[in-house]
């Protein structure tokens, strides 16, 4: 008897297609589409998604069921998001969205459905080696997405399913358009799912106070005014409102430090300011997806998204923290982000940087 997965769909050619090749291969196939976010805006268009996952799944032939998580979103992602922001730092839901919505509150649903396993459309793989599930990155290393998921564990990861994790995009969309999916030239949906494309410094404006203090130089110029520290980021140069005039050179200003307890926004002239480039971080709130790496042990790392793999050591591990040493100077080191390790093409885990 086939197995019974439900598949993820976000109504986006990437789960219409994990849904397809399930289905040739014989699996029990249902669909499930997850309302995360209440409000419904041009940026950040459910409504139409959900339409192109029904259109999709008529032409495959399979149920899509619908199911609104936007409350189990806002307790377990979207405060944790806002509280981060007002402490200064910047944080990554989408890391906590896998963590607590698809592979937690999404994942249990499925199992109590009678489902075997869930499949999304990431592009990631998982192996097995005995009886330990690996987590590796995805075959399109321009589409790679374990730095999303590293919060992942051995039961999430026993449960689940990446069926495009081993072809590239441009096949992915070939595949679509040979079925006649209405997806296969869809756009991509970019940002975070609840802010979309809109403005990020409005959005955040309607739910954390302004808190206007100093822009300051890194050598003690009053250079303007900001509206609160939580609307900026290290190493942003847009959108800061300091021109060139403002030092010895008409180079772009950059924020280089957020001073908390005066309430001031530190800038620095040039993108190869010394202060944006650090080679150490301190992470905490660890997660290991099969075991912990060793003291001294020689890794790499991304700090964001699409880095490329930094060279580094890991100075001291403990069950909180982990010290780490990079080969090269990192740019723009910010907390609150992730921190994710690979050993080769296997994703290790990570942490929150501090």
């Amino acid at each position: 008897m086939a197995k019974h997965i439900i598949v993820g769909m976000s109504g986006g050619v990437d789960s219409s297609v994990t849904a397809l090749l399930l289905r040739d291969q014989g699996y029990k196939v249902q669909c499930l589409f997850m309302k995360n976010w209440e409000e419904e805006t041009d940026e950040c268009p459910s409504e139409q998604d959900y339409k192109d996952a029904l259109i999709a799944c008529d032409t495959l032939g399979l149920p899509l069921h619908s199911v609104n998580f936007a409350k189990e979103y806002r307790d377990n992602v979207f405060d944790y998001f806002l509280k981060e922001y007002k402490a200064g730092r910047t944080p990554n839901p989408d890391v906590l969205c896998n963590r607590e919505i698809k592979f937690k509150v999404f994942l249990d649903y499925a199992l109590d459905l009678g489902a075997e396993k869930i499949a999304t459309g990431h592009y990631a793989q998982i192996r097995k080696s005995k009886d330990i599930y690996h987590l590796i990155k995805g075959s399109d290393r321009n589409k790679d997405q374990s730095y999303f998921l590293y919060l992942l564990g051995q039961k999430e990861l026993s449960k689940s399913l990446f069926p495009i994790g081993d072809i590239t995009k441009y096949e992915v969309r070939k595949i679509a358009a040979n079925a006649g999916l209405n997806t296969s030239d869809k756009k991509d949906s970019t940002g975070i799912c609840f802010i979309g494309e809109r403005d990020f410094k409005e959005f955040l404006q309607r739910y954390l106070p302004a808190m206007p203090g100093d822009i300051i130089t890194n050598t003690g110029k009053i250079a303007g005014s900001h509206d609160g520290l939580m609307y900026y980021t290290l190493g942003q140069r847009k959108g800061i409102g300091v021109g060139g005039g403002h030092g010895e050179k008409e180079a772009p200003w950059y924020v280089i430090e957020k001073d908390l307890e005066n309430n001031q926004l530190i800038i620095g002239q040039g993108h190869d300011h010394p202060k944006l480039f650090k080679s150490t971080l301190l992470a905490d709130q660890l997660h290991w997806i099969s075991s912990v790496p060793k003291e001294g042990a020689h890794l790499t790392a991304k700090i964001r998204y699409r880095q490329s793999d930094q060279d580094c050591v890991l100075e001291s591990v403990s069950a909180n923290q982990v010290s780490v040493s990079f080969t090269q100077p990192q740019f723009a080191i910010t907390p609150g982000q992730s921190v994710v390790f690979y050993n080769g093409d296997e994703c290790l885990g990570g942490g929150i940087i501090r």
